[in-house]
């Protein structure tokens, strides 16, 4: 990913959000999101990253159509052994084409090749299918719990974690 592509990967996210996420959090709050705002964070970020976080965008014909960033696991904000799935958004126009399989391939054998023991992820509880998705990657609910809230209305997460040892 590029600075060049923080427009794009804006659009894709909130579109995520707003699709995934519908009937899981206030949909006035989905509706609220901005392109341009979350746009300017990736831009923020971009400027002020040091390197530990990685970027990745899949395109096709030059058209960027999912985003994924993985980096350091952080349990109450100190930086573990363990990888981070971030986030992972695909153009909801293009669920189901392999998109975020591929994404999600290339930052498990990014981490894995970094020597990462295992990757964890937070997903939304609420979320079947990318729970569904994250199951068939080999990923597993680790008994872990979060309480997150959206405008004042509950919307926990569950950690997942995958073993990128001995893959």
């Amino acid at each position: 990913m590029t600075p060049d592509d923080c427009d794009r990967v804006a659009a894709i996210r909130v579109g995520g959000w707003r699709t995934a996420y519908r009937g899981l959090m206030p949909q006035a709050y989905l509706d609220g999101l901005s392109v341009p705002e979350d746009a300017a964070r990736h831009r923020a970020r971009f400027a002020s990253g040091d390197g530990s976080v990685l970027d990745l965008v899949a395109e096709r014909d030059g058209e960027v159509l999912g985003w994924a960033c993985h980096g350091p696991y952080r349990e109450d904000e100190v930086r573990t052994a363990d990888a981070e799935l971030y986030a992972i958004y695909v153009d909801p126009r293009r669920y189901g084409d392999g998109i975020g399989g591929a994404l999600l391939q290339e930052s498990l054998r990014r981490c894995t090749a970094a020597g990462r023991p295992r990757m964890l992820l937070w997903v939304l509880k609420g979320n079947a299918r990318a729970r569904r998705f994250y199951e068939r990657a080999g990923f597993r609910a680790d008994g872990t719990e979060e309480p997150y809230e959206v405008s004042g209305v509950p919307v926990p997460e569950l950690r997942y974690a995958r073993d990128l040892t001995g893959v």
